[in-house]
């Protein structure tokens, strides 16, 4: 298989191809009665407008959805990577559950017939819904038999997934000194937020595109950067001595880690009460964690949507 970084690169989603793929594989396992449902399918527009009330998987929510599969060659999928996981466990959700690629690189367990199968988010499935997601051919098979071509499972989201090495980021063609777009690779779970800081500046937040590209408009200068990057759950990592490289996967050692809550000040021992004055209480001797507990432990997604 290709590893990252060395497959050719391809920032565009993927088209025509891999609907005619998809086409073959629901045919296959659905018949011909279901001819002018799949037509009705394949003929969605991929990556539409993100929903009103869209949000990645998250957390211990275990989500009930009918599976098909398709193979997307030697593309990275609307998540614009340069190339599919080396393993080919790869998954396309739904425009609500990809979220404006806000479920890019994250991963999820799936669960069938034959065992259940972790797959990474890879790609938008025009013609899925909230109940159906779209498994690579490889995964596919080894939850559920490839002959029922659509298949009944479960899936939940795989928080703070183990990963080799750290985060990677590869700066997007055209990328300058006057327009600055990264794409962050190798973080396990959803993305919350990407700050990017130039030289002699401080951080800018940068805004999340449908194709997985984090961009800041007017630029942040020639480069290297810092890019902090937080995910859902609060954990957080800086990476520096990024370059203004364009279509090169970066590494770094930087691996996101929980928020340290910041500790109470306590009261020094050796300074004596005042006998005629009490003390009012102040904000400022209480400072709130920087998370709640059960983000710290992984359960929840800080400001998770409500919908």
């Amino acid at each position: 298989m290709t590893a990252p970084g060395s497959a050719p690169f391809n920032d565009t989603p993927v088209g025509t191809l891999r609907s005619r793929r998809r086409v073959r594989h629901w045919l296959a396992g659905a018949g011909v009665t279901a001819l002018a449902a799949v037509l009705g399918i394949t003929l969605a527009v991929r990556g539409g407008a993100t929903p009103a009330c869209a949000a990645p998987p998250t957390g211990n929510t275990v989500h009930k959805a009918k599976a098909s599969f398709y193979d997307a060659g030697r593309s990275g999928g609307n998540c614009s990577f340069p190339g599919p996981p080396a393993d080919r466990l790869y998954v396309a959700l739904g425009s609500s559950a990809y979220s404006g690629s806000a479920a890019c690189g994250s991963y999820l367990d799936v669960t069938g017939p034959k065992g259940t199968v972790r797959v990474m988010v890879m790609d938008q499935c025009g013609g899925c819904g909230t109940g159906k997601i779209d498994l690579s051919d490889e995964a596919y098979a080894k939850i559920a038999d490839r002959a029922q071509g659509i298949e009944q499972v479960t899936y939940r989201a795989v928080v703070n997934p183990p990963l080799d090495g750290g985060l990677t980021f590869r700066m997007k063609g055209g990328a300058s000194r006057y327009w600055f777009a990264v794409q962050v690779g190798n973080h396990g779970n959803p993305l919350r937020s990407v700050e990017a800081q130039g030289p002699g500046a401080g951080f800018r937040k940068a805004a999340r595109q449908s194709d997985n590209f984090w961009t800041v408009e007017g630029g942040i200068g020639p480069g290297p950067y810092s890019i902090r990057v937080t995910d859902v759950y609060g954990r957080q990592a800086t990476a520096t001595a990024i370059r203004l490289v364009t279509k090169q996967v970066q590494r770094s050692t930087a691996t996101l880690a929980a928020p340290t809550p910041t500790p109470t000040p306590s009261s020094s021992p050796s300074a004596p009460p005042s006998p005629s004055i009490a003390p009012s209480p102040s904000t400022s001797e209480s400072v709130a964690p920087t998370a709640t507990i059960e983000a710290l432990a992984g359960a929840a997604p800080l400001n998770a949507p409500r919908c």
